[in-house]
């Protein structure tokens, strides 16, 4: 009975986990792609997240054969200029029991520039450096979904699509702003060769407000 209460803790840990963590892109100018993992929201700890180690290869959209440089705490690479996009399905392993297996998929931008979609789910700009975002899944606006917003000085604010999706945003501070949003989708799906029940879908947009 033991053993089996430490496993259930140890998956609910797991959800947790999986559901605080987030993948983001920060880029400087023209400079490399810097992906991380961990609690955008919190001060990154020495050496990068716990949780980093996970963060194997994650892709580059389109594909790129540039080298993925691990540092203290992210993964470096050259990438062509404009808007960097990143997907990772294999940072956490399906979790929970089986037939009710959930688990999380990450998509990633930096930059503003395009006012277009190149992920499955993303946070698009309006128009190009526009202070308005439109969350889009497959190419579709997604209303009513929490999109939060953590400044340079980390405060945090949640604010709501509006019916076609979108949020106009009050970016007064200069520095690096990051947006992420979930949708959840249930169905009998598939991760990792394994079914799943859940799957959580993840994307955040980080840019540069000056």
């Amino acid at each position: 009975m033991k053993r089996l209460s430490l496993a259930l803790v140890a998956l609910v840990s797991l959800s947790c986990v999986a559901q605080a963590h987030e993948i983001w892109v920060e880029r400087d100018g023209t400079g490399p792609a810097r992906i991380y993992l961990g609690e955008p929201g919190e001060a990154l700890p020495e050496g990068g997240d716990p949780e980093f180690e996970k963060l194997k290869a994650p892709k580059l959209m389109p594909a790129s054969q540039a080298a993925q440089v691990r540092k203290a705490g992210y993964i470096e690479v050259a990438a062509p200029a404009g808007d960097v996009r990143v997907i990772d399905d294999t940072v956490f392993e399906p979790w929970g029991e089986e037939g009710k297996k959930e688990g999380v998929i990450y998509y990633a931008r930096a930059g503003r520039a395009e006012a277009k979609a190149g992920l499955p789910l993303e946070i698009v700009p309006t128009a190009a450096h526009a202070d308005s975002f439109t969350l889009l899944r497959e190419g579709k606006p997604v209303p009513a979904t929490k999109l939060t917003v953590i400044s340079p000085d980390k405060w945090t604010k949640a604010f709501t699509t509006d019916a076609q999706g979108r949020v106009a945003l009050p970016l007064k501070d200069k520095g690096r702003y990051i947006l992420s949003a979930t949708q959840e989708e249930k169905g009998d799906l598939s991760l990792a060769n394994q079914k799943v029940a859940t799957l959580y879908h993840m994307a955040t947009l980080t840019f540069l407000n000056d």
